[in-house]
């Protein structure tokens, strides 16, 4: 991939030997996959040959890993172990498949490797970090494993049931990020005079799988979303849910309290206010993608997420609903909007950012460098907004992250720090930033430099 590297860094160590010894060697397994040139990559034999060898070291460093945690008592051993199974089991399974189905090609090795980059180094920069004490995890509300892997069938066939598409989970970790134009669906349950203790699920849907398969059994004739199949889909939805809370203990008796349909952001604050139980990423093929999370009984703090839908409201707030994603679907067409990622661990430099920029241009945010890997994949953004100092993967070892992949390497990434001192930009130069940013600018002037910035390719 024009000679680029992935480059251990000292921040990848954990401690262990054992664990770091088999990091570095996966990295190495990775940059000579990454190094193969031109008629290595034609040879299709010659990447299986590879890949099979990074399963190989990826499944052996598992094993160890697991067994240095449980010489230790590491109290989050059976999450861990089950987001190396998800890895093993479900990611890299899907990933081949891509890769047979195209005949390996560049793009498809390219999303093979990213992908792979990107959950070595976010694994090893969070979860492996939590192994001594460094950080803690963020899954660690996750259902036990056998119960998740119980949930994960069900939901498998559950999308059978309802859509006839076959689906497979690619990732068991699903932190929220966008995908192609989505549709998204809260539903909170609660027994009766426990109003506040509410079961949370938020479903996800592409918009395309909705018309592929609600919308043509309704025989819809276009490609948009109207009114009869938002309602079709909400109560398809409804029994999604209500089949899954038939089969969880301690459910019974659980009744609707409150169902909503949420815009990207409001499902974005929804979705970051609780850890999930369960929050998995299915892909159903061509027909699109979805999500399926689950939120833990908890009390209820308040605060409307967005309008609670009922029989009283439903056809005129799924009619405004869809008045306003036909504007904005109008809107784009007439003056499509550039895409904009913003990369930040504050929430509340995020939401000033999204505020400012969201009226010109299309903004989605993620919490750190480790989750922005998977959100630039998804969704495929024109520009990133990357913070210099975060926790854990700073912004240096993300943009180095990135330029791992052929498909981001000219990716446009520019730092928007608090850093004004001229060393920590000189490490950065080699990977090539489109430019720097201060946050201590007023937001006029951090607006107008994004403007000239696509105006004229400089920031």
């Amino acid at each position: 991939m024009d000679g680029r590297m992935m480059t251990w860094q000292d921040e990848y160590n954990v401690g262990v030997e054992v664990i770091d010894k088999e990091h570095q060697r996966l990295f190495k397994i990775i940059n000579k996959l990454l190094a193969f040139d031109e008629e290595e990559k034609k040879n299709q034999r010659t990447c299986q040959e590879g890949i099979k060898y990074l399963k190989a070291h990826a499944v052996k460093h598992f094993a160890d890993e697991e067994e240095y945690m449980a010489s230790i008592g590491y109290q989050d051993l059976e999450q861990h172990r089950r987001i190396h199974k998800g890895f093993r089991e479900h990611t890299l399974p899907a990933l081949e498949q891509e890769l047979e189905r195209t005949g390996y090609t560049d793009d498809a090795m390219g999303h093979f490797l990213g992908v792979c980059t990107g959950w070595l180094i976010g694994h090893t920069l969070t979860e492996d970090q939590a192994i001594t004490g460094k950080n803690g995890s963020r899954w660690s509300d996750m259902l036990p494993s056998e119960e998740t892997e119980a949930v994960k069938k069900m939901v498998i066939q559950l999308v059978y049931d309802l859509f006839q598409l076959e689906s497979l989970v690619v990732s068991d970790t699903y932190a929220g990020e966008k995908f192609g134009k989505g549709v998204y669906y809260r539903l909170a349950f609660s027994k009766p005079g426990e109003e506040e203790n509410l079961q949370e699920f938020m479903l996800v849907f592409e918009e395309k799988l909705l018309i592929n398969t609600v919308g043509k059994i309704m025989g819809l004739q276009t490609n948009r979303m109207d009114t009869m199949l938002i309602h079709a889909s909400r109560y398809t939805a409804r029994q999604f849910v209500t089949r899954v809370m038939e089969h969880l203990p301690g459910r019974e008796g659980y009744e609707l309290q409150e169902e909503n349909l949420l815009t990207y952001e409001q499902f974005q604050e929804a979705f970051q206010r609780e850890k999930p139980q369960v929050s998995l990423l299915l892909n159903t093929g061509g027909a699109g993608y979805f999500a399926y999370c689950a939120i833990a009984p908890h009390l209820h703090q308040g605060g409307a997420v967005s309008v609670a839908l009922g029989d009283a409201n439903a056809m005129g707030e799924v009619e405004k609903y869809l008045n306003r994603r036909k504007e904005a679907a109008l809107e784009e067409e007439k003056h499509p909007r550039r895409k904009i990622l913003v990369v930040d661990d504050s929430a509340t430099v995020r939401l000033g950012i999204s505020k400012l920029l969201s009226d010109d241009y299309q903004v989605a945010d993620v919490d750190s460098g480790a989750s922005a890997f998977r959100a630039i994949t998804l969704e495929q953004p024109d520009l990133v907004l990357l913070d210099y100092e975060m926790p854990v993967c700073d912004g240096r070892q993300t943009l180095e992250m990135l330029r791992t992949v052929k498909e981001f390497e000219n990716l446009p990434v520019i730092f928007l720090t608090g850093r004004r001192d001229p060393e920590s930009m000189i490490k950065v130069m080699p990977l090539n930033p489109a430019g720097y940013i201060l946050k201590s600018l007023k937001p006029a002037e951090i607006k107008k430099k994004i403007d000239e910035f696509f105006a004229k390719g400089k920031a």
